[in-house]
Parts: structure tokens; C-alpha cells; sequence
């Protein structure tokens, strides 16, 4: 039944009121402004949080918006070092160019990857659907020889990961593992969620016994369990990873890993895009979407 529902409620979502979908924006996107930006991260700060500083925008088609994009990430490494505030960047690729011109992107991400290097600061390109998994991958491997504070994204839920990580760890390249979010076939991506845990808890001991730095994305309890033995089994110090979170996710997880002396970062998204972000999260989510109309309509937490 709740399937049925979700369906239901991600097919009336353009019917929406703005006004709503705004509500839901509120808790997770910082806001519009990167002064927006900047005041979440300091509040994240305060509770002993780190964060990832994310220009929301993607799937561009013109050659100046890369340009603006690009520009305003320079202005934010500028602020976050300027305000001495613990935040990296995160980019979509195709926000930046990867759709038009891979050379393009290139040249943006190396135009941003220097700005940040000048304050040591690290870079992380995100990943997107399955059509730009292979550029994306190829990108970063180019741009990691010639910069060391790059990384990437892999997820969970995609067949070819196990493979795909074999060329990071090569490198020791510092990596980002997620479960996905984005609506992909069968044929390429796992669709049980027991699966796609198990996969999740493969690929973070493969990355993590391989040497390299993992930044754990996620709000499942069971992937987190799973993550937590890796980390007892090899004997890790806190400075060999680090548990990631979606801003406005499970903040009580949040303080659960926090308070037990883990390292953790939170994904801090913040720009004029919101409202095309929010209504897309919610779309490839059917599931979150039931939860803000249960808010919404003051029902209470929906059922898993």
C-alpha cells in the first residue's frame, strides 16, 4: 500500500505549491546565499561537525553557466578559508561541463582544484546517473595526477563498483561511498535493499583494506553497523575515514557517531536551484517524498 502511495504522491508532485515544496527545501538545502552556506557550516561546526560545501546545479547545457558555476565555487574556497570554517567542495561534473565538453570540464575542475590546493583544501567530484559514471571516473583519475586533494564518488547500488574501485585504491585515491539515489535499470544496478547493504559493506572494506581514505555516506543504520565492524576488524584510527551525512537527515545519528569519536562530515548544499533539487530528491525518492506530505499534513513519521 505504501508503494501505491509513494507512486501517487511523486505524480502529483509538480501540483505542488511552491510554498511546500519550499517548506521541505528549508531543512535540507542551507538556502540561497553562500552566506547561507557559510552560517550552517559554522552551526555544524559548533556540534562537531565537518561539512562539504555544494553549489546546487547540474545537467547544464551552455558553456557560460559552467563559467558561472565555477566562479562561484572559487568564491566559496575563498570564503570557507576566510571564515576558517572545517568545509571542502563538492562538484557535480555536469554542472561544470562533463555533458558538453570533458576538456571543458577539465578546465573548470582545474581552474577550482588549484584556487582550493592554494588553501589545502580538498575537492570532491560527485557522482551522478549512470550515463556519466565512466567520464566521471576518468576525470578524476586525469585530474588526480596532477592533484592530490581530488576524489570521487562510488555507489553501492551499481553492479560495476566492486570493479570500479580497483582503479581507486590503485591510486589511494580518497573516496566517497553512497547507496545511489538516482532511478537506474536492473541491468546495471542492484534493486534489493539487503543486496545493496552487503555491497555497501563489500566495497568499504575493499576501499578501506586497500589503503584508502572513505568518507562512509549514509543515514542506514544497517550499513553504518556494518561499517563500524570493518572499522574494528582492521583497527583503524579516526583519521583513516569518516561517516558522511545528507544535512537535515538523522541528526541524532549524526550525534550518536559524533559523541563515539567518529570523524563526521555533512553534505551542505545551498543555491538558487533549490526548488528544481528539492522537487528532483523527491522524485527519485518516493519514500521521502511520503514523509514531507506526512509532515506537511501533520501525520507524524511515516512507515518504513
Amino acid at each position: 500500500m505504501s508503494s501505491l502511495f509513494d507512486r501517487l504522491v511523486v505524480s502529483t508532485l509538480p501540483l505542488v505549491p511552491r510554498a511546500l515544496v519550499h517548506k521541505f527545501a528549508s531543512r535540507y538545502v542551507a538556502g540561497e546565499t553562500l552566506d547561507d552556506a557559510l552560517n550552517t557550516i559554522r552551526a555544524l561546526a559548533a556540534e562537531g561537525a565537518m561539512a562539504t560545501l555544494d553549489v546546487l546545479g547540474e545537467s547544464v547545457t551552455r558553456r557560460e553557466q559552467t563559467e558561472a558555476t565555477r566562479d562561484e565555487y572559487i568564491r566559496a574556497i575563498e570564503a570557507i578559508a576566510k571564515a576558517g570554517v572545517p568545509s571542502n567542495i563538492s562538484i557535480k561534473p555536469t554542472a561544470i561541463g562533463l555533458n558538453i565538453d570533458p576538456k571543458l570540464a577539465a578546465s573548470n575542475c582545474r581552474t577550482i582544484l588549484a584556487k582550493a590546493k592554494e588553501h589545502g583544501m580538498f575537492v570532491r567530484l560527485d557522482m551522478e546517473d549512470s550515463s556519466v559514471t565512466e567520464a566521471t571516473i576518468a576525470l578524476t583519475l586525469e585530474l588526480f595526477k596532477e592533484f592530490k586533494n581530488v576524489g570521487i564518488v562510488i555507489q553501492a547500488y551499481m553492479r560495476r563498483s566492486l570493479t570500479d574501485v580497483e582503479r581507486l585504491t590503485a591510486v589511494k585515491m580518497n573516496v566517497r561511498l553512497c547507496k545511489g539515489i538516482y532511478i537506474e535499470p536492473r541491468e546495471i544496478a542492484y534493486k534489493d535493499r539487503q543486496v545493496v547493504i552487503d555491497n555497501f559493506a563489500a566495497l568499504a572494506e575493499k576501499l578501506l583494506s586497500g589503503g584508502s581514505y572513505v568518507g562512509l555516506a549514509t543515514h542506514d543504520e544497517a550499513c553504518v553497523q556494518r561499517s563500524l565492524a570493518i572499522i574494528d576488524r582492521l583497527r583503524l584510527s579516526p583519521d583513516q575515514y569518516e561517516f558522511q551525512m545528507l544535512l537535515g537527515v538523522d541528526p541524532l545519528l549524526r550525534k550518536i557517531l559524533i559523541s563515539s569519536g567518529h570523524r563526521l562530515r555533512v553534505y551542505v548544499p545551498y543555491g538558487k536551484d533549490w526548488y528544481a533539487y528539492s522537487t528532483r530528491r523527491l522524485k527519485e525518492n518516493p519514500s521521502i517524498a511520503r514523509h514531507v506530505v506526512n509532515n506537511i499534513l501533520g501525520l507524524g513519521p511515516a512507515s518504513k
